[in-house]
């Protein structure tokens, strides 16, 4: 059993096809599966059923796949702490990162690391908070940025506050709300509301503080993505309420001040267990010191 055996799988199962994990690895596709057969025989089960219409995990290979990812994983960080020893970052940078996330300029910051460590590939994975503590946990990622309500801490990571954010109202231009100074939750809680789906970090410090003020209110629209989020406050469809940070950058819609309005914290966080080069220079150049762990 050899490192390349295992990318063949790695590849086969992520593509679910030989043809395209054979492009990936840029080989002809008879070698890889020559290879693939060589390691099922010596495993003594097969990694994939294949028809005519696909191919898919057997059990075995579901069993195989998590574990060769984890020596993937640990060859390359090798190679990365081999080249760290001698003054070189490489290999990779996995960020996660929410959108609407201001304290720090992503973009820029990883143009910038890209040209002080051209040898780092660097990859990008926008999603939820929620989701970005339990995959830099697992490795699948190696610093995220994200935003959770006071209430909660990123736990299991290492972790550092970047800012605290209240939440304004955003509503249409023309909204009666649009003239107001500020208002309150029980004058939002009236409103339809465009939001977050439900359970979502940014979806619960609303429900909180809507829950804690003993106000319900009418959530119609759920959308993944802020700016669609926006763009469907701005048709009049709804409001909504977005940290005060992010909404600056929003076009087409009004802000208010919300009198009681709750916070959240936007945090950037890491393995505490086994923090990269790469990651340990991105950080670095973000001029951000990795005190001990929070959680």
């Amino acid at each position: 059993m050899d490192l390349q055996q295992m990318r063949y799988v790695v590849a086969v199962a992520e593509t679910n096809s030989f043809t395209r994990a054979a492009e990936r690895c840029h080989v002809v596709q008879s070698a890889l599966s020559h290879q693939i057969a060589r390691l099922e025989k010596e495993l003594g089960a097969r990694l994939f059923e294949r028809t005519s219409r696909r191919v898919r995990l057997t059990a075995a290979g579901a069993a195989f796949l998590p574990a060769a990812r984890q020596c993937l994983d640990a060859a390359g960080r090798a190679v990365a702490e081999v080249a760290a020893a001698v003054g070189e970052v490489r290999g990779r940078l996995a960020v996660g990162l929410i959108p609407s996330v201001s304290a720090v300029d992503i973009p820029s910051a990883l143009r910038a690391f890209h040209e002080r460590y051209p040898e780092v590939r660097i990859s990008l994975r926008v999603g939820a908070s929620e989701e970005f503590v339990e995959q830099v946990r697992d490795g699948a990622l190696d610093v995220a940025f994200l935003g959770l309500p006071t209430s909660a801490e990123p736990r299991g990571v290492g972790a550092r506050e970047l800012a605290r954010d209240r939440l304004v109202a955003v509503v249409a231009p023309g909204h009666p709300l649009a003239d107001e100074q500020r208002v309150d939750l029980r004058r939002l809680s009236t409103e339809v509301f465009v939001d977050l789906p439900a359970r979502t970090a940014g979806r619960v410090q609303s429900d909180e503080a809507f829950a804690a003020a003993g106000l319900g209110r009418d959530v119609a629209f759920e959308v993944t993505n802020a700016d669609f989020l926006a763009r469907l406050v701005g048709q009049g469809l709804g409001i909504a309420m977005l940290p005060s940070g992010y909404v600056a950058q929003l076009s087409g819609v009004t802000t208010v001040d919300v009198t009681d309005a709750p916070s959240r914290v936007e945090y950037v966080i890491w393995s505490r267990d086994s923090r990269t080069p790469a990651a340990s220079a991105f950080l670095s150049l973000l001029g951000m010191p990795t005190p001990d762990a929070v959680g």
